[in-house]
């Protein structure tokens, strides 16, 4: 009797442990946010993922009444950053606005890449997509797709073209476009697409692949220009500038960024950081903030957790094929 008696005794104990812990994870689900939240970028402040990030965590940071501050942990294609947020409570305090380099393309380039972004992030919400451009000092000889193509099958190797670095997507898009037209360039990756843009514009570099809203101010300046943008379509803001497809039809690229959590974040959280980011997304000054850099903010990845885990999924699959069509070697 006695024994049954205390295994009763220890059995309501434990529940009573549980429950004071179920309790204290639903009052805190209730009470979120009650401080600041950070938002990680894992590339250098001027860039789109960068760019994209502090528009939404400003709205965000009014709608949830908690500041949302956001930090850049440059290298690896965003995979330190990545592992940093891997590694933080599931609680719904550290965010990374993450672009497809991170979620779909530098973890199957790096042969020591830690993150799996299937089973390392609980996802929250697509956040739009920026087309690439190819763009040159003015100085650059060749004015159209064509002709860089022309120049590049003269002399193999001597186009010398810059990107926000190894394993990101405007470096596997240019890949891709040197695999499409058959020819060799020769790359420099950066630690972030401003300082490349930078040394394009003081001629350092005669060309680049980036993303169109973090050159925009320059092709509107007239201090580097457009040869062609990647997106299936002609963008609305520079209308002016073909699309590379008109010239290798069928190809198109783009940088997407989407708002992901570490994985285990309550699933009240995750929902109450969908809302906030969707309300901040629909706003009218998100909306204009983001056409004037040729960014849509909306798009495949839908509006749902569910609907970004999918389209991540998808996108894996097609940019491992990228990968392996165009023979890009893995990297350390």
């Amino acid at each position: 009797m006695a024994t049954r008696s205390m295994r009763g005794a220890f059995a309501l104990a434990l529940a009573l442990v549980f429950g004071c812990f179920a309790g204290f994870a639903r009052a805190q689900s209730t009470s979120f946010p009650d401080h600041s939240i950070r938002m990680i970028v894992g590339f250098a402040a001027g860039g789109s993922t960068d760019v994209a990030a502090r528009i939404v965590a400003q709205k965000m940071s009014e709608i949830l009444g908690q500041l949302v501050l956001v930090e850049n942990r440059t290298g690896a294609s965003g995979l330190i950053a990545a592992e940093d947020v891997v590694k933080s409570p599931p609680d719904g305090y550290t965010l990374m606005m993450a672009s497809q380099t991170v979620l779909a393309v530098a973890p199957r380039l790096y042969r020591k890449a830690a993150v799996d972004p299937v089973k390392d992030f609980a996802p929250v919400v697509y956040c739009g997509a920026s087309p690439l451009v190819l763009v040159v000092n003015p100085s650059f000889p060749a004015h159209t797709t064509a002709e860089v193509i022309a120049m590049a099958k003269a002399d193999p190797g001597k186009i010398i073209f810059g990107t926000g670095g190894a394993g990101t997507t405007p470096h596997i898009a240019s890949e891709m476009f040197q695999y499409a037209a058959g020819i060799k360039m020769t790359h420099v990756p950066y630690h972030g697409e401003a300082g490349a843009i930078n040394d394009l514009v003081a001629g350092q570099i005669p060309a680049m692949f980036a993303n169109l809203s973090a050159t925009m101010g320059q092709i509107k300046g007239g201090t580097i220009r457009a040869i062609a943008v990647t997106s299936s379509q002609r963008s609305s803001l520079v209308p002016e500038v073909p699309t590379i497809a008109e010239t290798l039809p069928g190809f198109t690229a783009e940088t997407w960024f989407g708002l992901v959590a570490p994985a285990g974040t309550p699933r009240d959280v995750i929902a109450k950081l969908n809302a906030a980011a969707l309300k901040a997304l629909a706003s009218d000054d998100t909306k204009k903030r983001y056409a004037d850099l040729g960014m849509t903010n909306s798009g495949a990845g839908g509006t749902t957790p569910e609907q970004l885990d999918a389209y991540m999924k998808s996108e894996i699959a097609k940019w491992a094929k990228v990968i392996a069509d165009a023979n890009i070697q893995p990297m350390d």
